[in-house]
């Protein structure tokens, strides 16, 4: 049987180069996101070596691109992959959601100034997922975690969705905009319109404001970080 070009070695670095460029994310940051050496895929793509990706770094890609593994070297392993790769490119383009990652901080310290709601990229998450989770029809969107008064819950670095839908303030971790300063906090009703924002780092004490002082921008639903 014949491979197609996508699944040849060829196809495959030819086809990650590709994705790469059209996401506008660089091979050394991808490379990163699967815990390897910087020129991991630079030399992968230009050199050959390794000749084909590894299944768990293939996945990871396929799955941050929101392609089928085969376009990236992943047919004919075996019966059981091709079913799986095969699947994934019969999904409707309806079964995934799009959630934007804005180029904003959330301190998890002293607090920091939002920089720009724009959204810069997007993680892809499986709506199916989403509705285990209990976030179907969730306003979701990624912001970046600030400082270390929230470790070892949320870590400087790690990712957190946030939903934004407008729901019944519950006790729980939220991100919070007190004047201009955005924050991520602990959030617990400490009395008549006060609140109390808790950092898990016992280092940092407790603050005590009043709703009017206060605006939930969201409950943080996820997060994602690196071990």
């Amino acid at each position: 049987m014949v491979k197609s070009d996508e699944a040849h070695p060829d196809g495959a670095r030819a086809r990650l180069l590709e994705l790469s460029q059209q996401r506008g994310v660089s091979l050394a940051r991808l490379s990163d996101m699967l815990g390897r050496n910087a020129s991991y895929l630079q030399q992968f793509i230009r050199k050959g070596s390794p000749r084909k990706l590894e299944e768990g770094d293939r996945r990871t890609l396929a799955t941050f691109f929101g392609v089928a593994e085969e376009e990236l070297g992943g047919g004919g392993e075996s019966s059981q992959e091709n079913s799986y790769a095969q699947t994934r490119m019969r999904r409707d383009p309806g079964d995934w959601v799009d959630v934007p990652r804005l180029d904003i901080g959330a301190s998890a310290g002293p607090g920091a100034l939002p920089v720009s709601e724009q959204a810069f990229d997007a993680f892809r998450f499986s709506r199916r997922w989403l509705a285990e989770q209990g976030l179907e029809g969730a306003q979701l969107v990624a912001i970046t975690v600030e400082g270390d008064s929230m470790e070892p819950l949320l870590r400087n670095g790690d990712e957190i969705l946030i939903d934004r839908a407008p729901r019944a303030f519950r006790d729980g971790v939220h991100v919070v905009r007190l004047g201009d300063t955005l924050m991520v906090k602990r959030v617990a009703q400490a009395g008549a319109g006060r609140f109390a924002l808790l950092s898990q780092n016992l280092a940092y004490p407790p603050v005590e404001v009043s709703a009017e002082e206060m605006e939930v921008i969201g409950r943080v639903v996820w997060k994602g970080g690196r071990i």
